[in-house]
């Protein structure tokens, strides 16, 4: 089924040349642009990249074969390999002269087995007799040497994320010895070797370039090396082994990818996976090392997936020859035409396509059965936000017994993130409230990734939803609510209001007023001014819900104000000033609040009383029972007398 084709090839893949019509493509993974070179006369050069920014043609001097040709980053200096000994450099700078200048190997008797560029005008001569390093000066047309390493070289390869050359040596070649280059440095790295599988005497086995292969995986160095099984009976297939090559310290195997298979593979890395395509079933294998197998050695992996063959993929035709209504053509997928360079490109010179690999979330879901390894899996994937909201409303589909500790996996794992996230935040947030320290590099504002699945998405998408859903049973709704609550405690997030609210509306509308009160009771609903509100509305429908309001308020100590508000709304005139006086608020309390919620409720002696004792406050503070002009108590002054005559008013106390 063409829906679970979890990888597919980019659709607007890069379009060059075919090698059928030009002499040579090459393809530079550090500009990630194709060559294609037409010699004849004049030797024409048409660059496609990844836009059109990166694409050019031009057309230079044919003085031979080219053998390698890069240009450096940003397109500013174009270099071409013709000859074992020197390398052709042409300015692409604007007013910079045009003219080729040449630079020789500086060792006597090496070949030139390639090059490398490490920066906009900084580059690297490997031979077969080491390195050597060089500065370009475009304007004065010449190169300096900068460093040189003498070391017998088999072959090499470059990692451009990374500036690291890893040059094969000694007799086998599987003694590797990286490089790194930074700012006009080179720096040579710790020396390793890469174990060879045991063969019979007097066989002996060598590394092979195409076995190696370097990449950048969840911010890490990795040598990949494919290990072909040997011909023992023991031996279950081929395996993908990692070596971590950190900067400094030793190279260390850290994983191995176990294929269960032999025959021919290629390698490619897509959203830190390990892609092993292999050539003669058509399928692919993913791997991510960083999900645990339970019954696996520490960093032994099997396949996340089950082996499935790239999307099939069809070339529209173009030109003169096509017809608008002929069919595109159906591309050979794992064609032996095929080049594949990392990080995730798959070439065809054949047909004249340079593709990226994409992994497809969507088909996971339901080749992932496991939903914890699911969830750990798509939280480290680019765009997973909507996968990961549709698991989520897909595991609650599911109501049978023992699916709610399914239900807490998945949440948990949601939240860790999220908490993991906002740590971040808070840290850096301190950072910059507390200014740049000494010697301290600048913090980095944290990234809110895709997989950052806070509460309003869970509401918004998932649990609002949910909890109107009429064929699911009040009480797998409840648990599920609980559960997120739960979690949310756990990893110490704040838990918003609105979710509080979800819980208590689902319980008033299945008629649940016993168990809301246990909720409130034992605190399991965290107190808000929102949810003690939310609780009055609900008085009319359950008469509890006021006072339960009321002692929630008390209880957050800084909401005296809307308690008052509360108790006058329910022209509970003196419940409102008795508990002003308990908070010993009565002294600064608007009188005219108080008279006019007294003078609504019609009753003439709950005025009379709150009158009376707005007037003693009044005498206590200022010697006089008179109210003040600027408290706008004067039409409540003129109900008094017309109520109980002038005579009824307090005198000012003499002393």
């Amino acid at each position: 089924m063409a829906e679970e084709h979890y990888l597919e090839l980019s659709e607007n893949p890069v379009q060059f040349e075919h090698a059928s019509s030009v002499n040579n493509v090459f393809f530079d993974e550090a500009n990630k642009q194709v060559f294609a070179v037409r010699s004849g006369g004049a030797t024409g050069v048409v660059v496609k990249g990844p836009d059109d920014k990166c694409s050019v043609a031009f057309r230079m001097d044919d003085k031979g074969e080219v053998k390698c040709i890069k240009f450096s980053i940003g397109n500013k200096i174009l270099a071409v390999q013709r000859t074992l000994k020197s390398v052709d450099f042409i300015n692409f700078i604007p007013d910079y002269p045009h003219t080729e200048f040449t630079q020789e190997c500086k060792t006597k008797n090496a070949n030139i087995l390639g090059f490398c560029w490490t920066s906009w005008n900084e580059t690297v001569f490997i031979t077969d007799q080491g390195i050597e390093f060089y500065q370009v000066f475009p304007d004065k047309r010449s190169l300096k040497l900068l460093k040189s390493q003498s070391i017998n070289v088999n072959w090499y390869q470059y990692c451009p994320e990374t500036a690291v050359i890893l040059l094969s040596t000694t007799v086998q070649g599987n003694v590797l010895q990286p490089f790194a280059f930074r700012n006009g440095t080179m720096t040579k790295m710790s020396k390793f070797e890469i174990e060879l599988p045991v063969v019979p005497k007097p066989a002996k086995l060598t590394l092979s370039e195409r076995d190696i292969a370097m990449a950048t995986i969840y911010g890490q160095l990795y040598i990949m090396y494919l290990k072909h099984h040997s011909r023992t009976v023991n031996s279950p297939g081929a395996e993908v082994v990692l070596y971590h090559l950190s900067r400094e310290g030793a190279c260390k195997k850290s994983h191995i990818l176990k294929l269960n298979t032999t025959g021919k593979f290629a390698l490619n890395i897509v959203d830190n996976l390990v892609v092993v395509h292999h050539q003669s079933s058509q399928t692919s294998l993913i791997f991510d090392i960083k999900l645990k197998e339970p019954d696996c050695a520490v960093n032994t992996h099997q396949p996340v997936l089950p082996a499935w063959s790239i999307h099939p993929y069809r070339i529209p035709l173009s030109g003169p020859a096509a017809v608008p209504t002929q069919p595109p053509v159906p591309c050979q997928l794992y064609s032996s035409s095929w080049s594949v360079f990392q990080p995730d490109i798959i070439i065809s010179a054949s047909e004249g396509y340079l593709w990226y690999l994409q992994v497809k979330l969507p088909p996971t879901v339901h080749l992932l059965q496991d939903k914890g390894k699911l969830m750990d899996f798509l939280l480290r994937r680019r765009d997973c936000k909507m996968v990961i909201i549709s698991v989520c409303s897909q595991v609650l589909d599911c109501q049978e017994k023992g699916s709610l500790p399914v239900v807490a996996t998945v949440f948990d794992k949601l939240n860790q993130v999220y908490k993991e996230y906002l740590e971040a935040e808070q840290s850096y947030t301190a950072a910059m409230e507390s200014g740049p320290s000494r010697g301290a590099a600048a913090q980095k504002r944290p990234v809110r990734t895709q997989a950052v699945i806070d509460q309003s998405d869970m509401y918004t998408h998932v649990l609002s939803s949910f909890t109107e859903r009429k064929d699911v049973s009040h009480k797998f709704i409840i648990a599920v609510l609980m559960e997120y609550i739960r979690s949310l405690n756990q990893y110490q997030i704040t838990v918003q209001h609105y979710l509080y609210e979800l819980v208590i509306k689902t319980l008033v509308q299945n008629n649940l007023f016993y168990m809301l009160h246990q909720f409130l009771q034992y605190h399991v609903l965290s107190d808000s001014k929102p949810l003690a509100c939310l609780l009055l509305s609900l008085e009319s429908t359950y008469p509890p819900a006021h006072q339960l309001s009321l002692d929630m308020l008390k209880r957050l100590s800084t909401a005296n104000d809307e308690i008052v508000e509360v108790l006058l709304s329910k022209q509970q005139v003196l419940g409102a000033l008795r508990f002003i006086r308990s908070v010993g608020g009565h002294d600064n309390v608007s009188a005219r609040k108080f008279l006019d919620a007294a003078r609504q409720t019609g009753d003439q002696m709950l005025f009379y009383t709150v009158f009376r004792s707005f007037q003693q406050r009044n005498q206590r503070l200022r010697g006089n029972p008179s109210f003040n002009p600027g408290e706008h108590c004067e039409e409540h002054v003129v109900h008094f007398k017309q109520l109980f005559g002038e005579q009824a008013l307090m005198k000012p106390s003499t002393v």
